[in-house]
């Protein structure tokens, strides 16, 4: 059976564990050495990428805008500005065409704009084709560059010049156009700021979650694999965090393995090996035929029990090392069941086997891996043939859709504060060091690792025979 005596450690197996494990962190490490950056020039660029995009998404909304508008804003300056030119084209009309250029110099300087009087053909080159068509039409053509507007006198050659509207004559616009520029410019400093403030406090504690990581990641790679990443302080990192941390646990628990198999590997192999030595040199003293049968048999033993050692330790290294997913497949539980214990039977010899499938719904189907389950049974089974007297007892039964397979002996028993120890691999109680008895404490970790691939338990009890009851239970159907 299993127990609480553990092989001794084998300092030359640890560190090639950790130097390996060292060897693929560094890998990644220079690349966060390389290319590491301060908080404010990662800030500084962030902040400029944002706020260069901000900015340009702003102008073209503005120039979309100002151009969908223009429409509507020529309408209302058409109808604002037509009085004036109406009352001006009046007062040309009253007077011969001869002094028209002398009386809009008189009208030019009562208006805070400009007034003019200019040829129609002389507008050919400034105005576009819509805004001909418009002053051909005895309508208003606003020029938008210019901020200048355009209407024939009648059906003269000659054509009203208004504007520019923002002269620096108009003390009014000539005030307003700097104050709009102070205003836009003070409106985007304070954007700008507003910005860069909340920015800063965005991006701190990411930086610091990225600092955090670096450093758990470089300590990981130096060989501390107790090192682990604080809770991240941004959601952004906080799965990555959890993976870090998920990453090295594994790691830890692989290279824990790895020791544990290769000490306990080491330590088991020294008996077989050792009787093997002493019956080949005892054949090599002896001519007895019987005796040299004796010896050849004694060390066909041994290189079965090394084959077994072997075979046990590289499932329960798989097991350990990928966590496969389990292939679940539907199947006949009593015929199974009944099935699995038959298969090993025999390796009771004198032993009462039975099986008790009464307690089951009659045809129950059960999903498990039929790769995997028949190694968690069969180990039960072989650990219950070396410790029972007379009588091993196979039952099942179904109880809130979880099938429990018990496996009961009327053997020595377990000790309560020892039931959940024997899980362990390489870990055997005192009183099964015997030979005989001893195996290498690894079917019971391989049994309770397949059932967690089945997302169930496997636990040791007292059985109602007297001596140990080991149970696997798991979802009937899932």
């Amino acid at each position: 059976m299993t127990g609480t005596d553990s092989p001794p450690g084998n300092t030359e197996a640890k560190e090639r564990s950790q130097g390996l494990a060292r060897s693929l962190f560094r890998v990644s490490l220079p690349r966060w050495r390389g290319g590491r950056y301060s908080l404010s020039k990662l800030f500084f660029n962030f902040y400029l990428l944002a706020m260069g995009s901000f900015v340009a998404i702003a102008f073209t909304a503005d120039f979309v805008i100002s151009t969908a508008q223009r429409g509507i804003t020529d309408d209302y300056a058409r109808r604002f500005m037509r009085g004036t030119i109406t009352l001006i084209e009046d007062e040309l009309f009253r007077q011969p065409r001869s002094t028209w250029q002398r009386k809009i110099k008189e009208l030019d300087e009562k208006f805070s704009y400009r007034l003019g009087i200019v040829e129609r053909m002389t507008l050919d080159r400034t105005l576009t084709p819509k805004q001909v068509d418009k002053l051909d039409g005895g309508d208003i053509a606003i020029d938008h560059d210019g901020d200048i507007m355009y209407h024939r006198l009648g059906t003269s050659s000659q054509v009203l010049v208004v504007g520019p509207l923002t002269s620096s004559r108009n003390p009014e616009l000539k005030d307003r156009l700097p104050l709009e520029l102070r205003l836009r410019l003070l409106t985007w400093s304070l954007t700008g700021l507003i910005f860069g403030i909340a920015l800063w406090f965005w991006v701190r504690p990411v930086w610091r979650d990225l600092e955090t990581l670096r450093q758990t990641a470089r300590d990981l790679g130096d060989g501390d694999f107790e090192a682990r990443s604080p809770p991240a302080r941004s959601q952004l990192f906080a799965s990555l965090s959890d993976t870090m941390n998920s990453m090295a646990e594994r790691i830890q628990q692989l290279l824990a393995t790895h020791r544990e198999l290769a000490c306990g590997i080491s330590h088991e192999l020294r008996t077989p090996i050792a009787r093997m030595r002493f019956a080949l040199e005892m054949l090599t003293e002896t001519d007895e035929r019987e005796e040299r049968q004796r010896l050849w048999a004694m060390m066909e033993d041994d290189l079965d029990e090394l084959d077994h050692l072997i075979d046990t330790s590289l499932t329960y290294a798989r097991f350990e090392r990928e966590a496969p997913e389990p292939h679940l497949s539907s199947v006949h539980f009593s015929e199974w069941l009944v099935d699995e214990v038959d298969s090993v039977r025999l390796l009771g010899r004198r032993l009462n086997v039975t099986v008790d499938t009464a307690h089951l719904p009659e045809g129950l189907k059960v999903d498990l891996d039929r790769k995997a389950m028949p190694y968690a049974l069969r180990n039960l089974l072989r650990n219950a043939f070396k410790y029972a007297s007379k009588q091993i007892l196979v039952s099942a039964e179904l109880v809130d859709n979880r099938i429990m397979i018990h496996v009961d002996d009327d053997g020595i028993g377990i000790p309560a504060e020892e039931r959940e120890h024997i899980f362990s691999a390489f870990t055997r109680l005192d009183r099964s060091r015997d030979r005989a008895t001893g195996g290498y404490g690894l079917g019971l970790a391989i049994a309770r690792r397949v059932l967690e691939l089945h997302g169930g338990t496997a636990t040791a009890n007292a059985a109602p025979l007297g001596g140990a009851r080991f149970t696997l239970a798991w979802k009937a159907q899932q």
